[in-house]
């Protein structure tokens, strides 16, 4: 294909609905951006994308388990060295959990580096009788409520690249300048076990993994896998101007990537056959997703999987179900059904969050941890019983020690939410509950092996 018919298949996006994209003031001030975008280094390569993409065809053969989070939406604030490690971390010690509990071989992908933008269900908000666009994220507005924070700015799309660069270079050398050694995993945890009943938990399994280590050191065991990991990052490919600015045709296969991250998704509101998001992400050669809610059918899910990944191409595509608690094990079964029965190579991931989202008395967007471990537990049932392989989890989550959502080993209460709430958007979990989370996960795959 000709450079020329390439270019034409990346923007034949613009001809179709563009859902939950901003309001820009300027059209000219957009197309300057996306020329500098344009000009800009890649974020992530080819070659790193293959490799996840591989890896994502083993989760869809059932040898190999994602584990996907991190924020909600990202913050410019928030891209610097200790928010990083503490998500970091966090995702680390949720993997040694699972990998050793389990059993199981860990993908780890960030919900990090690029994911500053959100879709919102009103595009504009009102509070004192002024109404102002509504809050898009940081890579499209400020949070504050005035009329110079809330005007959507195409140049926030250049310091969301900027900030993306910065966090994606933090996670790149903790994972491979000998931060996430396996042997550090009680150095992880120092801070944690002392008050947390998931860190007394974690520290004995920590303990075994210790002993594990020793023997495998006397016996002269000492691979490379040990000393760091492979680390990936995702977001949400929301923002059609800056994924666009951001694809590269790949000068050794001649095939375009979108350089933004690593796997990119399509969400529940932009995931129309018909719509310019499954235009656009059909013609990137990247690992991708589709977010499915409850509605979904069957024949939608397999109408998705010949839109974007018609040669049926193992790793490719990847269905991240997000159902709600009380949903899940009536809605998932007959996806996963049809699906299965196609043939059709789908690596299935559980979002356990946005289904399960709900104001308390206070005002505050919150979600009960029950209700997030229970979506799981459904996740996981519905696939023991079809025979199918439970692929991970994708969730919402900080490394600090915030009270967003309740429950927990803390026992967090509604009341408690006002203490530490600093989520931009949607309530995630502390580390502590990401731990009790991944201590459950652990549990559950182990009896559905």
């Amino acid at each position: 294909m000709s450079t020329s018919s390439v270019s034409g298949a990346l923007d034949a996006w613009r001809d179709l609905p563009a859902l939950q994209q901003p309001d820009w003031d300027d059209a000219a001030e957009v197309r300057a951006v996306a020329a500098e975008l344009a000009a800009q280094p890649p974020l992530v390569f080819a070659g790193e994308c293959d490799q996840l993409k591989a890896r994502l065809a083993d989760v869809a053969r059932g040898e190999a388990f994602v584990l996907q989070g991190g924020d909600c939406a990202e913050t410019f604030e928030g891209s610097n060295a200790d928010a990083v490690k503490n998500k970091l971390k966090t995702l680390l010690q949720m993997a040694v959990v699972l990998t050793y509990a389990a059993s199981v071989p860990v993908v780890k992908i960030g919900r990090m580096a690029g994911q500053f933008a959100k879709p919102r269900s009103k595009p504009s908000e009102v509070r004192g009788g002024v109404e102002l666009p509504a809050y898009r994220g940081d890579a499209v507005n400020g949070f504050a409520f005035d009329a110079a924070s809330r005007r959507n700015d195409p140049h926030r799309l250049l310091r969301a690249y900027h900030c993306s660069a910065v966090t994606l270079n933090l996670c790149r050398a903790f994972t491979k300048g000998g931060y996430a050694d396996l042997r550090q995993v009680h150095a992880w945890n120092q801070d944690f076990v002392a008050t947390s009943p998931s860190g007394r938990r974690y520290e004995q399994l920590a303990g075994e993994i210790d002993r594990a280590l020793t023997f495998m050191k006397a016996c002269g065991v000492s691979p490379d896998e040990f000393h760091s990991v492979e680390f990936y990052s995702s977001h949400e490919a929301l923002l059609l101007e800056y994924e666009r600015a951001l694809t590269r045709i790949d000068h050794l296969s001649g095939l375009p990537y979108d350089v933004s991250g690593h796997f990119l998704w399509i969400g529940e509101r932009t995931r129309q056959l018909d719509g310019a998001h499954v235009e656009f992400l059909r013609h990137i050669r990247n690992p991708i997703g589709v977010k499915l809610g409850p509605t979904t059918t069957a024949d939608d899910a397999l109408a998705l999987i010949d839109r974007l990944n018609p040669e049926r191409e193992p790793g490719r595509l990847t269905f991240i179900t997000r159902m709600g608690a009380g949903r899940i094990r009536d809605a998932l079964p007959p996806l996963i059904e049809k699906v299965h029965q196609s043939g059709a190579p789908v690596a299935w991931i559980c979002d356990p969050m946005h289904g399960n989202t709900y104001e308390a008395p206070s005002g505050h967007k919150t979600r009960r941890l029950d209700d997030v471990l229970d979506e799981v537990a459904g996740f996981f049932e519905v696939h023991r019983a079809l025979g199918t392989h439970p692929g991970g989890i994708h969730i919402e989550f900080t490394g600090d020690d915030v009270t967003e959502c309740t429950g927990g080993g803390h026992g967090l209460a509604e009341d408690d939410l006002h203490q530490r709430y600093e989520t931009a958007c949607d309530p995630r979990l502390n580390r502590g509950q990401s731990l009790d989370l991944a201590f459950m996960v652990a549990e559950l795959y182990r009896k559905s092996s």
